[in-house]
């Protein structure tokens, strides 16, 4: 069972990661539980949106891909507890350094995010 949650999860992220490179907004969006909150900052800027106002920035910009910047997203870490998971992720794009913590629920018998925390780090 466990190691079908962790699959499962994989393919989410999966998803996830190739909405942003490739900036598929169907893709991305069935990543999303609706209205899922996200909060972060980047170079210091507070940001914070629901995922509806995110999908349509994400829509409005050139995606890494058409920008030809190659793909370095990956997970770090996957944690699993009952229908409940939290993902932390590396997902440098667009000249930025970013690390995602992604709250995870299985509803309906698809895990879906439901919230994301987010921040820019110079390295």
């Amino acid at each position: 069972m466990f190691n079908t949650h962790i699959k499962d999860i994989e393919k989410l992220i999966s998803n996830y990661f190739e909405g942003i490179y490739h900036g598929n907004i169907s893709q991305l969006a069935s990543c999303f539980q609706k209205d899922t909150l996200i909060f972060g900052d980047i170079n210091g800027t507070e940001y914070s949106k629901n995922s509806k106002e995110y999908l349509k920035g994400v829509e409005n910009r050139q995606s890494p891909n058409e920008l030809n910047e190659s793909f370095q997203m990956k997970i770090l870490g996957i944690e699993i507890l009952g229908n409940i998971a939290m993902v932390k992720l590396h997902v440098p794009m667009l000249g930025f350094n970013y690390y995602d913590y992604l709250s995870l629920t299985k509803i309906d018998g698809h895990w879906k995010i439901v919230s994301k925390i987010f921040t820019h780090v110079n390295h």
